[in-house]
């Protein structure tokens, strides 16, 4: 399961929200069920950032989103994502 959570970030943010961002990743990184991921930036819209993670499936990655230390470290930058569908299947 691929998990984008995208973000609209001021330049001023930049550096704090990466930050935050590296944070959140390495607190899901520590979660059962998780394969890889990493923090990005837009080429062409330097406002634009992405999150993505790569899970074994879906349950792993809804655990995750349960642990203490992830409800800490990710679930305040994840509430801050653009409101969109944010969990993929690999086909």
């Amino acid at each position: 399961m691929i998990v984008v959570t995208r973000y609209r970030v001021t330049p001023g943010d930049a550096s704090s929200f990466a930050t935050r961002a590296h944070t959140a990743l390495d607190a899901l990184a520590q979660q059962r069920g998780y394969r890889t991921g990493g923090v990005g930036r837009n080429v062409d819209d330097e406002s634009l950032w992405t999150l993505t993670t790569l899970w074994d499936d879906t349950g792993s990655y809804r655990r995750a989103l349960s642990s203490t230390d992830v409800k800490l470290a990710a679930v305040p930058l994840l509430s801050e994502a653009i409101a969109e569908p944010t969990a993929y299947e690999e086909i």
